[in-house]
């Protein structure tokens, strides 16, 4: 590699640009808590550290630059945007589910600060996405992910023409999968305001001269706190344990 510096370094550009796309919409690593300073030298770190790995698959394509390589500039970077979509993706069903939870449970408390975006998100649910987030990385998602780029190599090489009907039923797919399994997390919390809100609709119209929401939305709301504590646990070893199985899968 050291005999040809200008080859080695648009080689290390081309990782770059796939490491550095994943890393731009990846979990955890695109937040805008962290800074873009530390996500740009983490992709130059991966990329450099890849390079020895797949360099009979870059170096070739990028030994004789010309007009193609602005063409594999794009082609890399949206390979690995995908790959980063498809776990970012499953990480922001955990938030669609924490809403449907808290939104079930009648907990209306005023947004506070988002833990992965410059959103407003109740308390609850900015706790459930930590905790999740949180677990994937006590589980080393990440290297799932970067051995899934890596393997990324082999299934579609530098300089092959992508097709974004491919990515398009990817990311569709990872939608259906990741919406699947945050409805079966939250289907308890929902089953629970249903039939409580059935229930509270009956006493209404027994006792249509009490005021039944403002006695009750207290009851719904410890109800459900309640369900959260006994469910947590199982929730997110449920939700950890199907982010290999949906990422995996593509």
């Amino acid at each position: 590699m050291i005999t040809d510096p200008q080859g080695t370094m648009l080689a290390l550009f081309l990782a770059f640009c796939r490491m550095g796309g994943c890393i731009m919409t990846l979990p955890g690593f695109s937040s805008a808590r962290l800074s873009p300073n530390v996500r740009l030298f983490l992709a130059v770190a991966v990329s450099m550290a890849i390079l020895p790995m797949i360099w009979d698959s870059v170096y070739p394509a990028a030994s004789s630059p010309g007009a193609t390589y602005v063409g594999l500039i794009f082609s890399e970077t949206m390979i690995g945007i995908v790959y980063g979509m498809i776990a970012r993706i499953y990480v922001l069903g955990l938030q669609f589910a924490g809403a449907i939870l808290t939104m079930a449970i009648g907990f209306t408390a005023p947004g506070g600060h988002d833990i992965l975006e410059d959103t407003s998100e109740t308390s609850v649910t900015s706790l459930i996405v930590f905790c999740g987030l949180m677990l994937l990385f006590i589980m080393d998602f990440h290297h799932i992910v970067f051995r899934a780029l890596l393997d990324s190599y082999g299934a579609t090489p530098v300089g092959a023409i992508i097709e974004p009907q491919k990515m398009l039923i990817t990311l569709t797919d990872t939608l259906r999968a990741s919406t699947s399994i945050m409805l079966r997390l939250a289907s308890p919390f929902l089953i629970f305001g249903l039939l409580f809100n059935v229930a509270i609709g009956l006493v209404n119209k027994l006792a249509p001269q009490i005021p039944v929401y403002f006695i009750s939305t207290p009851y719904l709301v410890t109800g459900g706190i309640f369900m959260l504590y006994l469910a947590i646990a199982a929730l997110m070893r449920q939700f950890a344990q199907g982010f290999a199985p949906v990422f995996n899968s593509f």
